[in-house]
């Protein structure tokens, strides 16, 4: 009685415990959304460093820098239809 009660308690632990069976799937859940969120981190990156490359002075993209003029100074011609989106408020903006 007592080997099968002491069998019982570290199979008990090994499904249900801090490190046990359960845990590790869990653990394995947590994983795999950490990656999910570095590669979309990752992606937003790799964008913004091409835009950024796009606006250096030894490769200017005349586009690039005739869209951060209009933003940043508020412009637009006449025959355009400009249209406001919504901006996060969470979004850092340096001055």
């Amino acid at each position: 009685m007592i080997a099968v009660c002491l069998v019982g308690y570290f199979v008990f632990h090994a499904v249900q415990g801090e490190r046990g069976l359960l845990a590790y799937l869990r653990l394995q859940q947590d994983l795999a959304q950490a990656k999910a969120v570095q590669s979309e981190l990752a992606a937003q990156r790799k964008e913004m460093e091409h835009r950024v490359s796009l606006l250096r002075p030894d490769s200017l993209d005349p586009d690039m820098l005739e869209e951060q003029a209009r933003h940043v100074l508020n412009f637009a011609r006449p025959n355009e239809v400009v249209i406001f989106l919504k901006e996060p408020k969470d979004t850092a903006t340096a001055d």
